[in-house]
């Protein structure tokens, strides 16, 4: 079995985990404001995303160009990783391959923990990508534990690109955001990136 393969209902069952849907999860965490690089970046990308409307160029010119400009505003304290296979524990099913993985690690040429947040690209129907995204988040967790981080939290993100849906991985429950965040709320996206990946100030 691999990430792809999971529901949201086979996920929560098969580890053990609670589903709480949590009003405003992210709401205490402050806005940043984007740099002029990140804010050029969507607005020449986003309207040709949009207009090709296809999952690819979603995850292409809208969600690593995010990712990428937000490295670069912060200093390159934190990694990313497309599209790398991600297997922890395949007789659980943790394998496969994730979308995007955000590391707290600054290293760069591959993988290191803590791993911070697990993200999938889905072209409209964000609800779709949650089981897959837990699964993930659940190997993450495990695979922080065996390199020596078993403490940090994990955090998901399931988008489209223009809107973007945010959860929090617990010992025993997964915290999913009642909120869906667009892309026109981008200091605030990226006042919860910059939180996810453990950079809140400077």
């Amino acid at each position: 079995m691999a990430y792809s393969e999971f529901s949201l209902r086979d996920t929560l069952d098969r580890f053990g985990l609670a589903l709480i849907d949590t009003p405003d999860l992210f709401g205490d965490v402050p806005e940043r404001q984007p740099s002029d690089l990140l804010t050029a970046i969507l607005k020449e990308f986003l309207p040709l995303a949009l207009a090709i409307n296809t999952e690819k160029a979603r995850s292409e010119l809208v969600i690593a160009p995010l990712f990428a400009g937000l490295r670069k505003q912060l200093d390159h304290r934190f990694s990313i990783f497309s599209g790398i296979d991600f297997s922890v524990d395949a007789t659980r099913g943790l394998a496969g391959y994730c979308d995007f993985i955000l590391s707290r690690s600054p290293e760069q040429q591959f993988l290191e923990s803590p791993v911070a947040v697990i993200a999938e690209a889905k072209n409209d129907n964000l609800k779709a990508g949650l089981g897959q995204c837990v699964a993930a988040m659940v190997a993450a967790r495990l695979f922080n534990s065996n390199e020596g981080s078993p403490e940090l939290p994990v955090f998901g993100a399931v988008t489209s690109g223009s809107l973007w849906r945010f959860m929090k991985l617990g010992q025993a429950e997964v915290r999913l955001d009642q909120r869906e965040y667009h892309i026109r709320e981008l200091p605030k996206l990226v006042g919860i990136l910059s939180h996810m990946v453990g950079i809140d100030q400077g």
